[in-house]
């Protein structure tokens, strides 16, 4: 988590200050309910919320760790040292570490969660408005690096935005999943601690209690959850990648917007690099690392062990700011592509026709030529395009085997742009719901 690929709010939600605040509150939170079932004086209650406008000395909190080697222990020294030995010995009765770290970890994965939705909402609404308005924008679609057939611009925005529309649906559920807390005390019985506590403390914090912890929350909630922002990085790369190839000089149907004054080489002035793709498939990288120490976390000893706690307390901030800051550079990116139209026809009319050799094939079946000859005759034709640079039509229409299942006026036919483009609106309505 470094200054350059980090944005300020998401930051905020893992810095030592919000921490320490989320940790006050959810014992102060446990105060109020223990006073309300009667465990402790309702004055004593009432004099730890006194802190609530306290700016806890991070510093003074690391000076104690220091000494004690335990920081709930030291933020509870430290808390001591603002509301008083008499009203902060009823601090923490009950409970223990555990309580306040998983439950504070997980207000804060939720914090994630709820600027992470609104980041993934902000990218599918960039990839909208590029997918309709390059709706029938033809460009040549590609399998394994190799001309195929005619798509559009817009499907290909489209398909992005479908796959990040579900990814939106996974992170919902990951949030709901990950908003759990616990103040069940020591392994989770509840021996010292009611569980009315747990169930006030949760629904001040945002929660739900967790229906049965050990000594912590389970962490397959978290591993599901940083699985999640696995998927999304991928799909993140998964768009990266394909601008990263458009942006190829010999293609050139896209490219990221360059500004004025940018500089794309040290050494060579005339460069427009995609860095902005390329920075975004490195990203994608980091926030996947996460994803198997977080699943390997899932496995603890009986009751607990913190094997999980250094795991989580880098990749509980790294992952999630990476993330939001790639969702955020990846929304800018597709806003301000710069689209290529005649490219893309020049690329597709590269090969003279080529591209049509499908249609032509099931013709050729249609008019009764077994489909192995069918193939025969059209691929013969098409290896003259590759080898010679001729005209695939042309060389149809020379062919007296292909004229013989085939009039001329059939052949044309098949050349027609608008066969591959028929079903658009279809695939639209299904992506989008919209005619």
């Amino acid at each position: 988590m470094i200054p350059r690929y980090s944005r300020p709010e998401m930051v905020a939600i893992w810095s030592p200050e919000t921490k320490f605040r989320i940790w006050f509150e959810i014992e102060a939170h446990a105060c109020d309910a223990m006073a309300e079932l009667g465990v402790i004086p309702r004055e004593n209650a009432e004099a730890v919320w006194k802190a609530k406008d306290v700016e806890f000395d991070v510093a003074r909190i690391d000076e104690i760790e220091a000494v004690t080697k335990h920081d709930v222990i030291a933020f509870l020294t430290h808390l001591a040292e603002h509301v008083g030995s008499d009203a902060a010995r009823f601090v923490h009765q009950g409970m223990t570490s555990s309580d306040v770290l998983d439950t504070c970890l997980n207000v804060q994965l939720t914090r994630a969660a709820d600027l992470l939705i609104a980041d993934m909402e902000a990218l599918l609404a960039a990839l909208k408005r590029r997918a309709f308005e390059h709706k029938d924008t033809v460009r040549i679609g590609r399998s394994h690096g190799i001309h195929a057939e005619p798509t559009t611009m817009g499907l290909t925005f489209a398909r992005f935005y479908a796959e990040m529309d579900r990814n939106l649906r996974r992170l919902r559920t990951a949030r709901e999943e990950i908003a759990t807390g616990a103040i069940s005390g020591a392994v989770g019985t509840f021996a010292n601690i009611d569980p009315a506590v747990e169930e006030h403390v949760c629904k001040m914090m945002g929660l739900m209690p967790e229906p049965i912890s050990t000594q912590v929350i389970p962490r397959d909630r978290h591993a599901a959850f940083f699985a999640t922002l696995g998927v999304i990085a991928s799909s993140i790369e998964n768009i990266a990648i394909e601008i990263r190839h458009m942006q190829r000089t010999e293609v050139l149907e896209a490219e990221e917007f360059f500004s004025k004054g940018q500089k794309g080489s040290s050494a060579m002035p005339h460069k427009r690099n995609p860095v902005l793709s390329e920075n975004l498939t490195g990203l994608a990288r980091l926030v996947r690392m996460s994803v198997v120490p977080a699943m390997e976390n899932v496995a603890l000893w009986h009751e607990r062990d913190i094997s999980h706690s250094s795991v989580e307390r880098m990749i509980g901030p790294d992952t999630t700011v990476t993330l939001d800051f790639a969702l955020a550079r990846l929304t800018g990116l597709v806003d301000k592509l710069v689209i290529y139209p005649d490219n893309m026809l020049a690329n597709m009319n590269k090969f003279r026709g080529l591209v049509m050799s499908q249609r032509v094939l099931l013709a050729l079946t249609q008019a009764g030529v077994s489909r192995e000859d069918a193939y025969t005759l059209v691929q013969r034709n098409a290896m003259k395009v590759w080898e010679k640079g001729a005209d695939f039509k042309t060389e149809l229409l020379a062919d007296t085997d292909v004229t013989a299942a085939l009039t001329p006026a059939e052949i044309e036919e098949k050349f027609d742009l608008g066969y591959h483009t028929k079903h658009v609106d279809t695939i639209f309505a299904r992506v989008f719901g919209t005619k």
